[in-house]
């Protein structure tokens, strides 16, 4: 192993290791190839191992937020870090790479996916690693917009999941705001649900109280 090398002229032996790091990763929902933090790891690993490269992280900046994905809203944890990764050489010395990374999921993964995003930029950067064309994301989404409304299949799951009078109330309300974005049919399934669901919640004496709960125009939908 040639471990006695300054870490300049060690990454540079690595790059020259290394080479260009083909798309081999493939994003079947939206069909495009890319270049996934596993291809880049599995490529560079060996000639950070052959040169006695250790490459160490350092979390500068973090931030989660939650933010709807999509006209069904589907809530999404989203994350960005800057990174600073420390290369240190066989002999102590250092280089230091600065990065920001971000990503999106569904789950507990956001972070996860943040730093790995990070770490292969850091890794394609930093040792300058051929590319054949831009490098998209593995995965890509659309924000919703305030003219977003859900699904009508949302609608119906979030009336049938509602277990109290005040959470079928809010759904109600929310059909209410956002009637004009929905057929008459629609509403009408919305209104013989919505009925069903109270039913099933009960008491009888909030009948009355809930008549007005969901309306149209110029049908008039009571519960």
């Amino acid at each position: 192993m040639e471990t006695n090398l300054p870490i300049a002229q060690a990454l540079s032996e690595i790059m020259k290791a290394v080479g260009g790091i083909a798309k081999k990763d493939r994003n079947q929902a939206q069909g495009f190839n890319f270049r996934g933090i596993d291809s880049v790891v599995n490529a560079v690993s060996p000639a950070l191992q052959k040169f006695g490269v250790v490459v160490v992280p350092s979390v500068e900046e973090y931030d989660y937020q939650t933010v709807e994905i999509g006209k069904n809203r589907t809530a999404m944890g989203h994350v960005r870090v800057k990174v600073t990764y420390t290369f240190i050489g066989a002999n102590g010395d250092t280089i230091k790479a600065t990065v920001v990374g971000e990503a999106m999921d569904s789950g507990d993964k956001a972070t996860a996916k943040a730093m790995s995003v990070a770490f292969r930029t850091a890794l394609l950067q930093s040792l300058s690693l051929p590319t054949d064309e831009v490098d998209p994301d593995a995965t890509s989404y659309e924000r919703s917009s305030d003219t977003d409304v859900l699904a009508p299949s949302a609608v119906l799951i979030k009336i049938h999941e509602a277990t109290t009078i005040e959470s079928l109330s809010e759904v109600g309300q929310y059909i209410t705001t956002n009637k004009d974005s929905y057929p008459v049919g629609l509403l009408d399934q919305f209104r013989a649900k919505f009925k069903e669901q109270q039913t099933k919640l009960n008491p009888p004496k909030l009948e009355e109280e809930s008549e007005d709960v969901i309306t149209t125009e110029p049908a008039r939908v009571t519960v």
